[in-house]
């Protein structure tokens, strides 16, 4: 509230008024508000966008290390043609596993293995060809189940089950 006090008249006036915006007259509840807000922000993201578009060109160009495939020198197509190994075997945490392929042209195989817990080695041999993946599954050596102390996959060893768990169900009933 403003007060305004003039002396050009011998005596005082006292005159008092309100300034208020337009907009704020004219938004008065508060949904108007969110409403004035949100389609304010509307205008802005409108006005912003460039009337041509986004013209950007393609990287290329002399000199460039991303060539388009317009005119520029591409690199030509060979067959695929690789072969890999690795191998990890470290004995104080007993991790044994390893992967080995090979590719020529279309025809991909090769194979991975690991050691599981119970002793036994889990082998997949691979082959890849225009039909898909073709695994073909093995395990090596005998399951080993420890006698106590440790039961190995996170059993406590308490009881007297032994090597392989065992549990019996029910017949459903009719």
């Amino acid at each position: 509230m403003w007060k305004y006090k003039t002396k050009i008249n011998p005596r005082p006036i006292n005159a008092s008024f309100q300034l208020q915006s337009p907009v704020l007259i004219a938004l008065s509840t508060e949904a108007e508000m969110k409403f004035f807000v949100v389609f304010a922000l509307l205008v802005a993201v409108a006005l912003a966008i460039p009337e041509e578009g986004y013209n950007y060109q393609a990287p290329g160009g002399q000199g460039s290390q991303f060539p388009t495939g317009t005119g520029q020198a591409q690199y030509p197509s060979v067959p695929a043609q690789y072969a890999f190994q690795w191998d990890v075997n470290h004995e104080p945490s007993g991790n044994f596993y390893g992967h080995k392929e090979e590719r020529e042209d279309a025809n991909t195989q090769g194979s991975y293995y690991v050691q599981l817990p119970d002793g036994r080695r889990l082998l997949v041999e691979y082959y890849v060809d225009a039909t898909g993946y073709h695994p073909t599954v093995t395990f090596e050596g005998e399951a080993q189940y420890p006698s106590g102390g440790n039961q190995g996959y996170g059993q406590s060893g308490q009881g007297s089950n032994q090597g392989s768990p065992s549990q019996s169900y029910d017949l459903p009933s009719l």
